[in-house]
């Protein structure tokens, strides 16, 4: 097979793999060719640095063979699609070859599972090897370990890739038996404890290294890095009848135990051929979004997910999480913006933590004014029912239950929508 049409295969085999974050951004085409400057090509997808950087990277699967059958796997055992496999030469080949070309600045590799996990970890991590070791290669490289591969194959892959992930899938044991028997929760888990023990100890010796070495020391006398990018995992979505409750608590879980950078939340896509277990239709795209933006209230601003969701359910489609639930919880509002803590303040719908800041440094010096939110830009149609400043208290009849929520959910004029 040629290398072009492998990556046409294994490119777009890897789209349904979510533990990569994606910018989603539109396809710039003329008559269905890419175009000048088009940033959805073909196995390009983009992820985003801790300051904020959208890097591009290269994401593909070194191989869709596999020889697990989960059901909601388009590249399951018993799919009849068509397999394709790169050696890891050819992965390095690619890999260099756009980055040559300014197209990417790192390389998202995942993998089917072939002979066996240790066999294809070790394909994984030879891949990172040559690109590392034999090109030099200082770009980004995010491998995918797999949880039942060795752990001394999972230790060395670590050495080799910025981040690493394990994914967990499903959300509860019962799902997993059901929709992929073949894999273990507590052998996830387990690979996921490693990994967080490796990273935690190789960021106490840098963290030493940096109390005792001067900045001109030899850098072999560095302690080795181990993933500094962190680890990351994924949940489908809509595969199963877990709620979005027990999905968050899930990942809340997952965040405290090992230290996550991050938790996807990837829509369950119906299938070809798909299984007679798994629902006929996939669930609502803002179902995800509401996820994503349920976990950032979680990892962000404090919130609890039994606060988002506070009985069995999924999240409401209408408004987003935190307006849900400051509409749920009015006693704690309208909050003073003069006096109250930051993080109630970050509670407030319409109000961000860099704003949360910006607030607490202004009121140092003086009283804040309704004219001081507008500018900082935050959302004053979602704001306006739930603070007070020295200038401004919303009027009661605002703050009538169903009203304000009929206010709130109505579409906006578009001169509105830009505030």
């Amino acid at each position: 097979m040629e290398l072009i049409d492998k990556l046409s295969i294994l490119a777009d085999a890897a789209k349904y793999d979510a533990s990569c974050a994606s910018s989603g951004a539109p396809t710039r085409s003329s008559r269905g060719k890419a175009g000048l400057g088009a940033s959805s090509g073909m196995g390009i997808c983009h992820s985003f640095t801790p300051d904020g950087r959208c890097v591009s990277l290269l994401k593909v699967l070194l191989t869709n063979f596999c020889l697990f059958d989960c059901q909601y796997c388009i590249n399951r055992r018993s799919s009849s699609i068509p397999r394709a496999r790169f050696t890891p030469e050819e992965v390095v080949r690619l890999t260099l070859s756009f980055y040559r070309r300014n197209t990417i600045s790192g390389l998202f590799l995942s993998s089917g599972i072939i002979r066996s996990s240790d066999y294809t970890m070790e394909q994984l991590i030879q891949v990172a090897r040559q690109l590392r070791e034999t090109h030099q290669f200082r770009g980004y490289i995010h491998l995918k370990a797999i949880p039942e591969a060795d752990p001394a194959l999972i230790e060395e892959a670590g050495r080799y890739a910025d981040r690493l992930s394990a994914n967990i899938e499903l959300p509860t044991l019962t799902s997993l038996k059901t929709l992929a028997p073949e894999k273990e929760l507590g052998t996830i888990h387990s690979a996921m404890g490693q990994m967080r023990q490796r990273i935690d100890a190789a960021n106490d010796d840098a963290q030493r290294d940096a109390k005792h070495l001067p900045r001109s020391a030899n850098p072999k006398r560095l302690a080795p890095r181990y993933a500094p990018g962190g680890q990351s995992t994924q949940m489908i979505v809509g595969a199963d009848a877990t709620d979005d409750r027990t999905i968050l608590q899930s990942a809340q879980h997952l965040y405290q135990r090992f230290r996550l950078k991050r938790v996807y939340y990837s829509a369950f896509s119906p299938i070809p051929e798909s299984p007679s277990g798994l629902p006929p239709a996939a669930p609502p795209l803002l179902r995800e979004h509401r996820l994503y933006q349920a976990d950032f209230l979680i990892r962000g601003y404090g919130f609890q997910a039994e606060e988002l969701l506070n009985r069995p359910g999924n999240l409401d489609l209408e408004v987003d999480p935190k307006l849900a639930w400051a509409l749920d919880h009015r006693e704690h509002f309208p909050v003073d913006l003069n006096r109250a803590e930051p993080a109630m303040i970050a509670r407030v719908p319409g109000i961000g933590l860099r704003s949360v800041q910006r607030l607490i440094d202004l009121r140092r010096q003086r009283r804040i004014r309704y004219q001081d939110l507008i500018a900082l830009r935050c959302r004053m149609a979602s704001l306006r029912p739930f603070v007070t400043t020295q200038d401004y208290r919303p009027a009661e009849i605002q703050w009538e239950s169903s009203r304000l929520r009929r206010q709130l959910t109505a579409p906006q004029p578009a001169q509105m929508a830009l505030l």
